[in-house]
């Protein structure tokens, strides 16, 4: 017997996926993929991967995953799977996050990395996934190829087109029961499963259900989209707090205000997270306090306090050294903020000056810079390290 596809939702359920869509890959429908890459590989020739040089590379695989198999598979297909990360309920999310960003003294990280690497999770389970599969279907003697930003695989797209919902002006994938709060992995295989239908946008209407609403592209503080659907991840916080490896462009530095690793403003605002779901597995918890963490409690932590407290975290591949850089740069936009409680500042001062004596020269540079904010607001002890 055949697979089917109610069969496959239970068994993707049954690992904790909240999605799941099958996309054929066969060589009679290579074309498929074509549209996605034409604009991908535009994308990458505008500049705007910055230093993420290996998005660039291996555009065949992207263009023909069958390639990414082991052996020549006889039918691909693509299993792509959701998984909700909210670890609490959107409207609360929403507020809490608008009022975080709000507060200078506080450390912003993206709600994605609060928890357990979404990588390991995510692979693990397609991992159990694909044996439960071959078990289910011995006779089919099926090959698999779990990708979790592991492999050059177009996610968003291969989504789309299995149906699991639409891409958002904000490029991310959008589901209007579940908004864009959930992380997405593909799992490759020549399993014969049906295709299952995509997401049709309405008629003469190129921006799918996303309508003329812009709030996510006005949202943006450093205004990274240069327009619907063109993110130019230079200018991302995401980006520069995470795939940067050297000194964040000084002009950024305002812009970036208290978010210390990622953001999430463009999906904060975004009208269909309002349908968010929260996330049914432990591991995407909050650890260590991260939700509410402050930018003082976070510098105070040593580098063996880092690496202990991230372990299994997204987190932990930046490393201690971005990870002070970018809270150094919160930190000197909370002393030149108005908003700053006078004593906090003082102890956030004192704390940068404290790191200056032992930092890298990565790190010293924006301390110099942080301090240099708190004197332009007219607070004097940021120049005692003259």
């Amino acid at each position: 017997m055949l697979p089917d596809h109610e069969q496959l939702i239970l068994i993707a359920r049954s690992f904790g996926f909240s999605h799941v869509g099958v996309v054929d890959l066969s060589a009679e429908v290579s074309d498929r993929l074509a549209p996605a890459m034409a604009q991908y590989r535009q994308w990458c020739a505008a500049g705007y991967a910055g230093e993420m040089e290996y998005l660039s590379r291996h555009a065949k695989l992207r263009e023909d995953p069958a390639r990414l198999m082991p052996q020549p598979p006889r039918a691909l297909r693509a299993i792509v799977v959701g998984m909700n990360y909210l670890h609490e309920a959107a409207q609360q999310w929403q507020q809490q996050h608008s009022a975080a960003i709000r507060t200078p003294e506080r450390a912003v990280i993206s709600v994605y990395a609060r928890g357990r690497d979404y990588h390991k999770v995510i692979r693990q389970r397609l991992l159990q996934m694909a044996r439960a599969l071959r078990k289910r279907w011995p006779d089919q003697d099926a090959q698999f190829r779990a990708c979790v930003d592991s492999a050059p695989v177009l996610e968003v797209e291969l989504a789309r087109q299995c149906g699991l919902g639409w891409r958002g002006k904000h490029t991310l994938l959008l589901n209007r029961e579940q908004g864009s709060m959930f992380f997405l992995g593909v799992l490759l295989t020549d399993l014969p499963i049906a295709p299952m239908q995509a997401v049709t946008d309405p008629p003469q209407a190129p921006a799918g259900h996303c309508g003329t609403c812009t709030a996510c592209l006005q949202a943006c503080p450093t205004q990274a989209f240069v327009g619907p659907y063109q993110l130019d991840a230079r200018r991302c916080i995401s980006y520069l707090t995470i795939e940067l490896k050297g000194s964040i462009p000084t002009a950024m530095r305002p812009l970036i205000g208290n978010r210390v690793y990622g953001c999430d403003d463009c999906q904060q605002v975004c009208p269909w997270n309002q349908y968010a779901q929260q996330a049914t597995l432990a591991d995407f918890d909050v650890r260590h306090g991260l939700d509410r963490a402050t930018l003082l409690e976070l510098l105070q932590w040593t580098e063996a306090q880092f690496l202990e407290r991230h372990q299994g975290s997204a987190i932990l591949r930046i490393g201690y050294e971005r990870w002070l850089r970018n809270l150094v740069v919160a930190a000197g936009n909370a002393v030149g903020s108005a908003d700053c409680p006078a004593e906090t500042r003082s102890a956030l001062i004192a704390s940068l000056q404290l790191h200056r004596q032992s930092a890298s020269d990565l790190v010293v540079e924006h301390i110099d810079w942080a301090l240099a904010q708190g004197l332009q607001d007219g607070h004097p002890e940021g120049n005692r390290h003259h």
